[in-house]
């Protein structure tokens, strides 16, 4: 049985989460703020936390950068309201994996959770077998196997969309130039490259992305590259 923490101040939240998650078979352990959920999870075994971002004494976001800065694995779900966008993204780059917007559906709750924590479970037993994996958020690479998912679902690219994503998720937040992701997936000199490149780059925010005018993962550097965004 997985242990869930559910921290929010609002204790009728916490109570019909506690429901939904209780019918599907899971442990919920409750908090109502930052340091009591920090204590929680530094004294019990904790398969993953929904975090409420504005809390008292310490909010979600304060929990999520104190968690990350013991390497922790936990994974960290987000509670958030419409009005927190600039909070969502923080979140996130803070090293959270994943956010729901509250009010939120309990069906779609319930498919986020189970998401987390196949991946988590996934890459857990993955990585003692293999080594060549590269992630960010929900955004695996498994080199080995030369296999992409997202969110736990497999998809398919093309050998130089793969090449081209392998790279960016390996040095994931760092900036590569049209010429320089030329020059080394195509091994050859970059002449009037950035149409070529771009339009690679279109066709794997189309498989990777759930809207990929607004990506999640792979994303634009104005005027100088691209990169994977580093969650």
């Amino acid at each position: 049985m997985y242990n869930i923490l559910v921290c929010d101040d609002d204790k009728d939240i916490v109570e019909a989460i506690q429901i939904y998650l209780n019918a599907e078979g899971y442990n919920v352990i409750k908090a109502y703020n930052g340091k009591e959920a920090i204590e929680i999870i530094n004294s019990n075994e904790i398969h993953l936390a929904l975090l409420d971002i504005m809390m008292p004494q310490m909010d979600g976001i304060r929990v999520t950068m104190k968690l990350r800065e013991n390497n922790s694995t936990l994974p960290i779900i987000l509670l958030t309201a419409k009005s927190e966008d600039s909070d969502k993204v923080l979140g996130l780059n803070v090293g959270a994996d994943d956010y729901i917007t509250k009010p939120f559906n309990p069906l779609e709750l319930i498919a986020r959770v189970k998401s987390a924590l196949r991946r988590y479970t996934k890459l857990g037993s993955i990585v003692t077998e293999e080594q060549n994996i590269y992630s960010s958020g929900g955004l695996v690479v498994n080199d080995d196997r030369k296999e992409v998912y997202v969110d736990d679902e497999l998809i398919k690219l093309t050998p130089i969309e793969y090449n081209l994503l392998k790279l960016l998720v390996k040095n994931k937040g760092r900036v590569f130039s049209i010429n320089e992701i030329y020059e080394l997936i195509w091994n050859e000199p970059s002449y009037g490259a950035d149409n070529i490149v771009a339009v690679h780059i279109r066709h794997i925010r189309e498989k990777i992305e759930i809207n990929p005018k607004e990506p999640k993962y792979l994303k634009v550097a104005w005027g100088i590259g691209y990169k994977v965004e580093k969650y």
